[in-house]
Formats: structure tokens, C-alpha cells, sequence
């Protein structure tokens, strides 16, 4: 890339701020202006720049002038900042008036070029407020966010739109990290068709793909190209900086490389971003990036959780993030809880074999089978566990929404019933079991603890495990043997968020004992399936 006309900006402090609130260290940020300003990046985009918001950011967040006038900028690099064009367009007195909040006159600003991040239906309502910023001295691009998700004649309509406007430049932006380098050559030949000015690209790092779709870019005619420090930003992150500023081949570059080595790749350990298999599925599926950034930063997921929610995302559809998604899922069920089958029919006074998902069942698969010949327990396997003969395992339990979406057509396979809150699932979900025998016993999430009743029940969490034992309880089961419940490696936090759930169990005079028959590193008391 040795073309002196490709500008190349850099937007760590606004696409990295997702990992800590923006929230970045002073010296850190002296050692990065002064490394873009050797590396003879042309743009550093400081922050966003937006109306107040609830909760704690830091000053990268909003990027006021007062606030970057403090920093160390220096000569030679254009400063800028990127606005959501949602926060111009929905404010209650137009996008032209919160523009006109936002900004001051170029000439009294450290400011000189300003961003705005916009969806296909906001685009042409903000052009009005593009077109003011320019008069007041900025240089002006917008960012078309999610355009893999646009028809071409939409992509054409908008350049046509933004050409009219006479914008500095045009940028479109990988938001899924879904992009290929030819669908890159597609869609900059569509905007061409119209766009006769800059074109920029802002890749995502989903598939891996960001630096050559960076380059694919460059190749087909874009002159502005995005980077960041080591590629820290949203999700999986961006193409990276340094890597840009190599091919370009200008500048002393060492500064940064030590800035990359010295102060980039530990943060790069403690928040983990970077393309891994579950950002590369996202990428695949069109799925929000920011799903996967907040599973992976939440230890209560683990690998097969991942794969679970992804493909549930995939099927109810995960373009655009929605912070609360999430957690509604892992917590779905409110209101006054109902159900139609009562589990005393099947577990009155019976003892319960509890089967989890931990490699205790596989390896102790022959003692287990032994054991429930000679004793004959109600098995009851928890999800789609299948380590034992299925012949002998009686029923079946799941709970969680998206899992259950996601193992919708392995349950239809398996012929054991499966006790579920069949009469609050969502439509969707209920639909994907369809022709199943479902024993509908309902649940509601309380945190304080456990209630059981005949035909529904409480729990603090929506986790499967605590769903089986409440089954056991309301049934009035005699005891409740557990295998592969074998806790988590380490120091891992899930292992106390499941102790708490037990320990709140075994707290319920009504339950009934608790004995795990393989190894477990839960705090409940512990024998040997081999000594039953």
C-alpha cells in the first residue's frame, strides 16, 4: 500500500473504549498520540462525542472540547470524533439541533473532522445535520454501518443521497465482520455507480478477514482505511493499525510497535479481544458482535453455552444488539408461574438419579448403567446428555429458552419425555418441539431461593441443574443421586454461582438429600457410584 494518497485513521480510543468505558489510562494515551503522530497516521479519532448517558464512561466517551484541549495533541495529525446518528435523529428537536448542541464552530475546536455511525433508515435523516458541520468547518464522512445486511438498491440509494449532500467521504462498515474481499469489490462498485468522491472502509475482524478486506478495498478504490492499536475494538476488533502503517511504509513505526509490545497486548490478555471460533460463527450467521464480547466477558458461559446461544441468535435473529437479550434469556420466565403436570405422579417416594454434563458420566458409565439395573432409580438426564444407554434413562429436563431453541431437533430424536415449562415458552420455542412429549411444569425466578409446589416451582437462577433438583423436591423424591455434576477447573467463578444454588437448595427442609456418586469439586456431600 505505498499509494500517498490512501489516508489511514486510527480509532482505538473510540472502537477500543467498548472493553473499558473509555476509560483509558493518561500515560497510556500520552505514548499512543505520540506513536500515531511518528507512524504518520493522518487521522486519530478520539471518542465519541454524545449527549449525557446512564452509568459511568470515561471522557473518550464524549470527547468534549474541553476535555481533548487537555490532552498532548500534536501538529501533523487531524483529531476527530464519531457521533451515532441515532443520537441526532431521535433527539427531540432534530437532528440539526443536537448537531448544533454538539458542536462549535471548527475554528474554536481541536476537532477537524467529524463521524457519524449510521443505519440505512437514519442515513439520509441526518445528511441535513452532515451538511451544517460542514459549514461550520469540519470535514464530514458517514459511516454506513451493517451493510452487508443491505440490498443493493439501498446501497445505491444512499450514495446517491450522500452524493447530493457533497460529504468528504463515504465510509461503509463491516459491522458483522461477515464481508469477504469480494464482497468488498461488490459493494464499492455499487457505491461507485453514484458516489463520486472518498470512499472509506471500517472492518471488522470476525473471520479474520479485516486487514484483507482492508486491502481489497484499496485495491477497488477506497482512499480512507481504519485501523487500531493491535486491533482493539467492538467484538473481535479491527485491522490493525500497525499492520496498515507497514504496508503504507512511511513513517517511524517504532514507537508504536513498543506501544503494541509494552502497553497494548497485556490489555489484548485481560479483555480478550480478537477473531476466535465464536466471532468467526458471528461473522458467518450475521450475529451482532457484541453478543459474543458479553458472553466471553461472562463466566457463567461456557464453550457449549456459546455454541447454544449463537445458534439460537442465528435462528431468532441477532443483527442488532440489544444489552438486554442476554440476560432475559438466562432469566426468561416472569410472572405468576403455571404448569400441567405434577412430577409426585412419577417421583413420590422414588430415589432420583440426576445425570449432568461433566466427563464423570463417560468415564463412570459402566458402574452408573450397573447401578440403575440393580437399583432402578428414575433417571433423569439433564439437556441432551447421552452418555449412558439411553434405554435407561426415564426423562429428560431443560428449561433455558435459547438452549432449548438450539436443541430443538436433537430432542425431537431422543425419545425420552422432557419435562419443560412447555406453557411459558415463547412461540418460537415451543414451535421447534413440536411432536414432543412435554410434562409442563412451570417455574418462576425468585433470587432470594427455592419454592416448591405440585405443578411449578421457584429458583434463584434459570440454570438447568436448579430446574432437576426443584423437579425432585415438588415430586417429593426419597434422595437425589448426581452424576457428572463435576464442578469447574480452577478458580473458576461458576463453581460459586452453582455452590450458592445448592447450598440454597439443601437450605429447604422439604428437599430431599443430595449425594454426587462422581467426583465433584461442588460443596455437597460426596460418595462412590461404585460403593452404592
Amino acid at each position: 500500500m505505498s499509494d500517498s494518497k490512501t489516508f489511514l485513521l486510527d480509532c482505538t480510543l473510540r472502537d477500543g473504549g467498548y472493553y473499558n468505558n473509555w476509560d483509558f489510562d493518561t500515560e497510556l494515551v500520552q505514548d499512543y498520540l505520540q506513536s500515531m503522530a511518528t507512524a504518520g497516521i493522518d487521522y486519530v479519532e478520539l471518542g465519541l462525542r454524545g449527549f449525557a448517558r446512564h452509568g459511568f464512561r470515561g471522557g473518550y466517551a464524549y470527547s468534549s472540547d474541553a476535555f481533548l484541549s487537555s490532552l498532548p495533541l500534536l501538529p501533523g495529525v487531524c483529531y476527530g470524533v464519531m457521533v451515532n446518528a441515532s443520537e441526532l435523529v431521535q433527539h427531540a428537536d432534530g437532528a440539526l439541533a443536537a448537531a448544533r448542541l454538539l458542536f462549535s464552530p471548527a475554528a474554536d475546536s481541536p476537532v477537524g473532522l467529524v463521524r457519524i455511525a449510521s443505519h440505512a433508515h437514519e442515513f439520509e435523516a441526518v445528511l441535513p445535520a452532515c451538511g451544517w458541520l460542514r459549514q461550520q468547518g469540519y470535514k464530514v464522512g458517514i459511516n454506513l454501518m451493517q451493510i452487508a445486511e443491505q440490498p443493493d438498491d439501498t446501497i445505491v440509494r444512499l450514495a446517491a443521497a450522500a452524493q447530493r449532500f457533497g460529504l468528504d467521504v463515504l465510509y461503509f462498515a463491516d459491522s458483522m465482520g461477515s464481508l469477504s474481499p469480494e464482497d468488498v469489490r461488490r459493494i464499492i462498485d455499487l457505491l461507485r455507480q453514484v458516489w463520486k468522491g472518498s470512499l472509506g472502509i471500517h472492518a471488522h475482524d470476525n473471520r479474520a478477514l479485516a486487514h484483507a478486506n482492508t486491502l481489497a478495498a484499496i485495491s477497488a478504490g477506497a482512499t480512507w482505511v481504519d485501523g487500531t492499536v493491535l486491533g482493539m475494538g467492538r467484538g473481535p476488533g479491527n485491522a490493525r493499525i500497525e499492520y496498515l502503517a507497514m504496508q503504507r511504509g512511511n513513517g517511524n513505526l517504532s514507537p508504536l510497535l513498543q506501544l503494541v509490545s509494552q502497553r497494548f497486548q497485556p490489555m489484548q490478555q485481560l479483555y480478550g479481544w480478537g477473531s476466535n471460533p465464536y466471532y468467526y460463527l458471528a461473522g458467518m450467521h450475521g450475529i451482532h458482535p457484541t453478543y459474543v464480547q458479553e458472553m466471553l466477558a461472562d463466566s457463567r458461559y461456557g464453550n457449549s453455552d456459546l455454541l447454544v446461544a449463537i445458534q439460537a441468535l442465528r435462528a431468532s435473529g441477532g443483527k442488532k444488539y440489544n444489552p438486554d437479550t442476554l440476560e432475559a434469556a438466562r432469566h426468561f420466565y416472569h410472572g405468576a408461574p403455571h404448569g400441567e403436570w405434577a412430577p409426585q405422579e412419577l417421583l413420590d417416594e422414588r430415589e432420583v438419579l440426576l445425570l449432568g454434563s461433566g466427563d464423570g458420566v463417560a468415564r463412570h458409565r459402566v458402574a452408573i448403567e450397573q447401578y440403575i439395573r440393580k437399583a432402578r432409580p428414575v433417571v433423569l438426564a439433564l439437556n441432551t446428555q447421552t452418555d449412558i444407554d439411553p434405554e435407561l434413562i426415564d426423562l429428560r429436563a431443560a428449561c433455558h429458552p435459547l438452549r432449548l431453541m438450539a436443541d430443538g431437533a436433537e430432542h425431537l430424536r431422543l425419545p425420552q419425555p422432557l419435562i419443560t415449562p412447555a406453557g411459558m415458552l415463547p412461540a418460537d420455542v415451543r414451535a421447534s418441539l413440536d411432536g414432543k412429549t412435554l410434562l409442563d411444569f412451570g417455574l418462576s425466578i425468585d433470587k432470594q431461593g427455592f419454592g416448591f409446589h405440585s405443578r411449578h416451582c421457584t429458583l434463584p437462577t434459570s440454570l438447568v441443574a436448579a430446574y432437576a433438583l426443584a423437579v425432585a423436591a415438588s415430586g417429593k423424591a426419597r434422595r437425589v443421586l448426581l452424576a457428572g455434576f463435576d464442578g469447574y477447573p480452577g478458580e473458576d467463578p461458576r463453581n460459586a454461582e452453582v455452590n450458592d444454588v445448592l447450598e440454597l437448595y439443601q437450605a429447604q427442609c422439604s428437599a430431599p438429600e443430595l449425594l454426587a456418586v462422581t467426583p465433584t469439586r461442588y460443596q455437597i456431600p460426596c460418595s462412590s457410584i461404585y460403593a452404592l
